[in-house]
């Protein structure tokens, strides 16, 4: 089949009605042609969750122009069939026969250098593990490092006449509290706002 078109007049000899019927999820069956006009644009909805995909997308069924209910599923395996030799391939069908190139395969995180939390903070701990500046674990690095964060923040003048601006009988004060792990007791500082 070419076009549409061809699968709705299908569909309305097959299920009654008219074409206009169900062109609406033959269009949707053939949208990724707008990207790719080879037949290769399939691969992204004929297959059987591309069948379920439409059932989301236009409801179980389908009332036609005569009054019968029609399983927008059996409109999508006739549509699928027509186009795939008699077949409803599977998603993995499409998938494996995908010709992997180089840039498909090598994955790019950007290292951020300077001190704004930016990033993946792994690699700022394994630079620092490997300078012998700390022993901690990650999680346990990352938590100390929010604290010293923290208390840098409240001993900056601005960050505290800011605060005292927005809202004059309040401010913002420690919290401890005490957390168990499989390394032992630890302290965790907190902040809560807490009235004059």
């Amino acid at each position: 089949m070419a076009h549409p078109l061809h699968h709705a007049e299908s569909s309305a000899r097959k299920f009654g009605g008219v074409p206009s019927d169900y062109q609406a999820v033959h269009d949707w069956f053939d949208a990724s042609k707008e990207h790719l006009a080879l037949f290769t644009h399939r691969a992204l909805r004929h297959h059987a969750q591309g069948l379920f995909e439409a059932e989301r997308v236009f409801g179980l069924t389908l009332t036609n122009s005569a009054g019968r209910e029609i399983p927008v599923r059996w409109i999508g395996e006739q549509h699928v069939r027509e186009d795939c030799q008699g077949r409803i391939p599977s998603m993995a069908d499409w998938l494996r026969r995908i010709q992997p190139e180089p840039w498909m395969a090598n994955g790019h995180i950007d290292r951020h250098s300077g001190s704004e939390p930016c990033g993946d903070p792994r690699f700022a701990w394994a630079s620092e593990v490997a300078a012998g500046r700390t022993v901690l674990g990650l999680k346990d690095w990352m938590a100390a490092r929010a604290t010293q964060a923290a208390q840098s923040a409240l001993k900056d003048p601005a960050f505290c006449q800011l605060n005292a601006a927005r809202k004059p009988d309040w401010k913002i004060g420690p919290l401890e509290c005490k957390t168990r792990s499989n390394i032992g007791p630890r302290k965790r500082l907190r902040f809560a706002v807490v009235a004059e």
